[in-house]
């Protein structure tokens, strides 16, 4: 073989041996790359559970996982709009309650109220369950303590407690309710928009805002208001009992100063949640049984309303009164 065969030898043998490196070089790197990536994954993944975890530990830590070596006052908070998706709703609360009059160290409750109302429904189930536990643990008082406000919603469950307490400063009353819509036919004119609503029911297509309002469709829904309305007052009554001052403004839906609402009977005096539990419970430590939602129930709770919305929205479901 003379010297220029061997010399092409050489080569081919260079670079297939240099073929061969590079091969194994990116089959290393890529190995590399997806040990990387699994070691992020699952780096990502551990994250995410320890959030859970933190996330749900401090409702572990309430209600019924909590033990206590010596009296107390039971705290429970009620802050937002009350509704069935918020944490001021009806399960909560009331799980919240349960758990404190569970405990055979409580020595009172508590109810530290900031809230500008919401569902009549809701408000209702707590004020009802309220009364439930009084009777069932008369010797265990509950007490109604507004901070900012305690307005409509919020002030059909603070009537359910024994006495309630106010800041000179709070918001309190506004015992009325509500329902909201709007009527939008004389720019649909304007526009050239025709509206077509197919219904199955003469009246399916109630308070449809790009319909005119019937005549006697505003009747049905006032005269609905009106005993939502004489629910709200009867419970206000029956709360505030001979407490309550006369006057004719009272149940108008108005609102006013923590100051004046213990003139008019609407609160008993000025006192925080510390007051409260030292002075009239007389056991001076607070233990909070507030009930939040986790991270997985509010999840799965969107995901559902979520779907319902999506259906109600095809089907003309109906709209909720609302106390507010």
């Amino acid at each position: 073989m003379d010297d220029l065969e061997q010399e092409r030898v050489k080569r081919k043998d260079g670079w297939e041996r240099e073929l061969l490196e590079k091969l194994a070089m990116a089959s290393i790197i890529e190995q590399r790359r997806s040990r990387r990536w699994g070691i992020f994954f699952k780096l990502l993944t551990f994250t995410y559970l320890v959030i859970l975890l933190l996330l749900w530990l401090p409702d572990s830590l309430t209600g019924d996982a909590m033990t206590t070596t010596k009296e107390h006052t039971a705290l429970v908070e009620i802050n937002g709009v009350i509704a069935d998706d918020s944490d001021a709703s009806a399960d909560n609360v009331v799980t919240a309650l349960r758990s404190a009059y569970k405990d055979k160290k409580t020595k009172g409750v508590v109810l530290r109220i900031n809230s500008p109302g919401g569902s009549a429904v809701q408000a209702g189930y707590i004020n009802d369950e309220i009364k439930r536990l009084k009777a069932k643990h008369p010797k265990i008082p509950v007490y109604a303590v507004v901070t900012d406000m305690a307005a409509s919603g919020g002030y059909y469950i603070a009537v359910a407690a024994d006495e309630i307490y106010v800041d000179k400063a709070s918001i309190v009353g506004s015992i009325g309710v509500l329902m909201s819509t709007f009527g939008f036919e004389r720019g649909m004119e304007k526009l050239g928009v025709e509206r077509r609503l197919l219904t199955a029911g003469e009246h399916k297509g109630i308070l449809d805002p790009f319909s005119p309002l019937k005549t006697e469709e505003k009747q049905h829904v006032q005269e609905m208001l009106d005993q939502v309305h004489q629910q709200f007052i009867q419970a206000v009554k029956d709360g505030r009992g001979e407490r309550l001052k006369e006057r004719d403004d009272i149940f108008s839906g108005l609102f006013w100063s923590g100051e004046e609402s213990i003139k008019l009977g609407l609160a008993d005096g000025l006192g925080s949640s510390s007051y409260v539990a030292r002075e009239l419970i007389g056991a001076e430590n607070l233990v909070d049984y507030t009930r939040s939602e986790d991270l997985l129930e509010r999840f799965a709770k969107r995901i559902g309303a979520g779907a319902a919305a999506f259906v109600s929205s095809r089907v003309g479901l109906g709209i909720d009164p609302a106390i507010r």
